[in-house]
């Protein structure tokens, strides 16, 4: 673990001498995916900074509007025209066409382009996180399911695998091996923790004391999900089944999708916070997605309910995933690095395969970023390509962009050798 950012630290001799040569506070990166489109009509923003106005879908972002971005119009020309789902998902963080068949192939992602650059500075280069399980076999148009199950990929052949479970996500996070899954990072921090809370000002030791019990609340609950896991590996040895193939909750992941999305939302907050990691990616429902959202009120699965995306239904599950977008933003914006916070040193992104899942329509892509990378990156803006030229919004030209703000200069990227104009 790593501290928080504390005034104090400042007027300490250690601290003072090398004030001047400080690093600046780092930057991070995390995309969040949601498959199968939005509700069209409910998903709109006009304006700039607090009269930014967001339409039905987007009201969840309402609290922090002026640190977003709403962009419309952007798409990825190699996954047009190539099918339905996994054809619209294989390569949209990449721009590499895919290859139907039974060898995948595609390209890294702009996760893993950072991951491989600023995440050496890290103990965990990223977290590869998701909600829903990876399916097998092959979609109606020969193309694997494999690019409907992983929006990340470490290379053109190999797409990085998703951790479903949020124990397992935490111990990787915390380097929790063997016995150390029985002890509290926070026992393991104990003695350095109460020698700097006796050497810092009140209002910092606040900070830390703030700090140090997101950890545990975080760690309480893992604790639970470890033992659920536990129970369900009996459970799978004592009947002879894979785990993969139990449902859950029998399977040890938690039964309420709300459960399961905010305590991985919690994962990449510690992992930024803590410094333990500064790329992210969660994938919320996979392309086809199979999810039940009850506590909606909403009998049919996502895939089917996107089926009918002007319906009230639809509608309800995207307010909802957009919800979880707002939760994480919150979080990091709650936490404080100087005079600014966590979120405006990073970089969230928000999109999903295609606009519209009652046509299969991904000529445009909905796409939300949140944070300011530092003051890089402009926001409160509602911004608007689609008639600007196919050369002129993809969205390859927006991840070249992010990637500029972040200190990796890259001549071209996928399908883009230019810069996304005006973002």
């Amino acid at each position: 673990m790593t501290l928080p950012w504390l005034e104090s630290l400042s007027g300490f001799g250690l601290f003072s001498a090398a004030a001047a040569t400080l690093p600046a506070q780092p930057q991070r990166f995390a995309v969040l995916f949601m498959g199968t489109g939005i509700s069209p009509g409910r998903w709109w923003a006009k304006g700039a900074g607090t009269e930014l106005k967001l339409g039905e879908s987007l009201a969840p972002l309402e609290p922090i509007k002026t640190k977003i971005n709403v962009i419309d119009g952007l798409f990825n020309k190699a996954a047009t025209g190539q099918g339905i789902h996994p054809a619209m998902t294989g390569n949209l963080l990449s721009g590499v066409p895919i290859r139907k068949g039974s060898i995948i192939h595609g390209g890294i992602t702009i996760d893993q382009v950072l991951a491989n650059q600023i995440g050496q500075q890290t103990p965990q280069p990223s977290m590869v996180l998701a909600c829903e399980r990876a399916m097998t076999g092959f979609h109606e148009t020969n193309f694997s399911n494999a690019y409907s199950s992983h929006i990340s990929w470490q290379n053109s052949d190999s797409p990085v695998p998703n951790e479903m479970y949020p124990s397992l996500a935490f111990d990787s996070l915390f380097e929790n091996g063997g016995r150390l899954r029985n002890t509290s990072v926070l026992d393991r921090v104990k003695g350095h923790a109460l020698t700097l809370s006796s050497q810092i000002s009140s209002t910092d030791k606040i900070k830390l004391d703030e700090y140090l019990a997101s950890v545990r609340d975080v760690e309480r609950s893992i604790e639970r999900m470890r033992a659920d896991k536990s129970k369900a590996e009996d459970r799978a040895r004592d009947s002879g089944r894979p785990l993969f193939a139990m449902k859950r909750p029998q399977d040890g992941l938690p039964e309420d999708i709300r459960d399961h999305i905010r305590l991985m939302c919690d994962i990449v907050a510690l992992g930024f916070q803590t410094d333990k990691t500064r790329v992210a990616s969660l994938l919320l429902a996979r392309d086809l997605s199979a999810l039940y959202y009850p506590f909606l009120g909403v009998s049919k699965q996502h895939h089917g309910a996107s089926h009918y995306d002007t319906e009230d239904d639809y509608q309800k599950i995207v307010h909802f995933q957009v919800s979880q977008l707002a939760y994480l933003a919150q979080r990091l914006d709650a936490m404080p690095e100087g005079e600014s916070t966590v979120l405006d040193n990073s970089c969230l992104l928000f999109l999903s395969n295609m606009w519209s899942g009652t046509k299969h329509d991904n000529k445009k892509v909905p796409v939300v970023t949140i944070g300011g990378l530092g003051g890089k990156l402009k926001t409160g803006r509602a911004l608007n390509y689609f008639e600007a030229g196919d050369d002129n919004r993809k969205l390859c030209s927006l991840y070249l962009g992010i990637m500029d703000r972040m200190g990796l200069n890259l001549k071209e990227f996928g399908d883009a050798e230019t810069r996304l104009a005006g973002f």
